[in-house]
């Protein structure tokens, strides 16, 4: 009898039979329960906010969002349920069956069987009020609160989507990724807009520098960029850049993301703005058809008519015009320009001054006033060097029936000391090209790089190695991807796409 039992227990013991016990709760994100397809009360589990509670007399409704999509999944639960700290803003836990829903306005919601609250809100001295569309100006005190919020929390998964498919277009493309510096020793831009580095605290020593040379924060990583090019014919960079530009305007910021790529064995202008317009049209395309809801909200909301503006920018061929062609337009428009562009856009070759960039150490021209007429207030914004500013940029684009267009071939004074040569006196220009597009000015800047060795050794001494061991042309361009999201979704100020805003007098978190 004892050997029957053991053997009846090792039968037992090895059976390949489960013991019965319950399942356990799925977890899913909010967009994936609303987009099951057969809701037929299989038991899940969500995690996220409270957008809204409602009570009636048998039944409590509440609406909960995990910042995954823009609509939120509806919670019923049974109104006997202690209620007191599911509030609005409060942080919750919700286990129960998914089903399907009776209402039109939804096609599951969530039968909640346990509902946990992980963090209590005091919905009166929350800042973000609910059912109250705060402008984007309050919400601007609050980048720790704001996201939470329908239209920013649009605007953040549009910036992540723009993301992805931007890196999916270089990649489809060909082109290797290059991670650039943030800290440098080079100014590319020539501005001086710079941030210094320096060790803080017990590390700072008097009279000397941590790197030997002084270092700054990045104000574009194209030379680095230059640099690859040398080995990769397709190279582009993702990420911040940073101005010390004292700027409070609308498209300003102290701290924003570049796009720059650059490509080898590239001798034209039409190479280069090929690539734009299908950067630009690619990765427009790919945000539109992966939140079509964020983008609707944004466009109704922020910029009624920006999505009937937006096709037109699709549907049609970029435009292109010269620099030269561009004065002659804004010479004939009736509008009246309110900027004076700085004295330093005249080109400086009609006073018979040269002015050129060495390093950081920079040639300026003269005082210009006494070679220009006085009579009109408008002369300088008129004239042939004069540079192009936001409201001409906008001018421009209108001018062209609000269809992006390529400006080309500016005057060498108005351009980095790498830009091109064209050769084309008296009116000497480079091969650089600027992308306007409608709201927004300029979004894209780019041209050929200057290859030869003698042309370099006669402006700039820098860089000229890369110039004499197997140069070859090449060429690129650089994008602001918050001016990208202000133009695609129409937002007026670039401080609302971009999740903590940098600007003079402001660092908040």
């Amino acid at each position: 009898m004892l050997g029957v039992r053991c053997l009846l227990r090792s039968v037992r013991f090895c059976s390949s039979a489960p013991f019965p016990k319950h399942k356990p709760s799925a977890k899913l994100s909010v967009r994936d329960a609303l987009g099951a397809q057969n809701a037929s009360g299989e038991r899940i589990k969500i995690q996220g906010w409270i957008r809204s509670v409602r009570s009636q007399k048998e039944v409590l409704f509440l609406h909960v969002n995990d910042g995954s999509s823009l609509e939120s999944l509806q919670v019923v639960a049974d109104s006997g349920l202690d209620s007191r700290e599911l509030n609005f803003g409060s942080s919750v836990e919700v286990q129960g069956q998914l089903i399907k829903s009776p209402s039109k306005r939804q096609n599951v919601e969530l039968k909640a069987e346990k509902i946990k609250v992980i963090g209590n809100c005091d919905a009166k001295d929350f800042p973000i009020k609910y059912k109250e569309r705060h402008p984007l100006e309050y919400l601007r005190q609050y980048p720790h609160f704001r996201c939470r919020t329908n239209v920013l929390g649009s605007i953040l998964r549009i910036r992540s989507e723009a993301t992805a498919a931007i890196h999916s277009f270089f990649k489809d493309s060909g082109f290797v990724h290059i991670h650039t510096p943030i800290i440098t020793s080079n100014d590319s831009e020539g501005a001086g807009e710079l941030f210094q580095l320096e060790p803080s605290g017990k590390l700072k020593v008097p009279e000397e520098n941590f790197f030997n040379v002084p270092a700054f924060l990045t104000v574009s990583g194209q030379l680095h960029l230059e640099v690859m090019s040398g080995a990769f014919t397709q190279v582009f960079t993702f990420g911040p850049t940073f101005r010390a530009e004292n700027s409070q305007s609308r498209r300003h910021l102290a701290e924003f993301y570049m796009i720059e790529a650059e490509i080898s064995f590239v001798d034209s202008l039409q190479d280069l703005m090929q690539v734009i317009e299908e950067l630009f049209k690619a990765t427009t395309m790919m945000v539109l058809s992966k939140c079509p809801e964020d983008v609707e909200l944004c466009h109704k909301f922020i910029a009624p008519g920006q999505k009937d503006r937006l096709e037109h920018m699709l549907k049609n061929n970029f435009l292109i015009i010269s620099y030269t062609e561009a004065v002659e337009i804004l010479k004939q428009a009736s509008q009246n320009f309110t900027f004076t562009p700085e004295t330093r856009s005249l080109c400086v070759a009609e006073a018979g001054v040269q002015w050129c960039k060495h390093g950081s150490l920079q040639i300026p021209p003269p005082r210009l006033s006494s070679f220009l007429p006085t009579q009109s207030p408008n002369y300088l914004g008129l004239q042939w060097g004069a540079d192009l500013r936001t409201e001409h940029e906008k001018y421009l684009v209108k001018h062209c029936g609000n269809i992006p267009v390529f400006v080309i071939n500016y005057p060498l004074t108005l351009k980095p000391f790498y830009m091109r040569d064209n050769e084309d006196g008296p009116q000497h220009t480079v091969a650089a090209v600027d992308l306007l597009v409608p709201g927004v000015g300029e979004l894209f800047g780019g041209g050929l790089r200057e290859e030869r060795y003698h042309f370099l050794e006669e402006r700039l001494a820098r860089y000229l190695d890369l110039r004499r061991f197997g140069s070859v042309p090449h060429g690129g361009f650089g994008m602001g991807f918050e001016r990208y999201l202000q133009c695609i979704l129409g937002v007026d100020n670039i401080k609302d796409v971009i999740p903590f805003p940098r600007f003079p007098h402001s660092c908040l978190l």
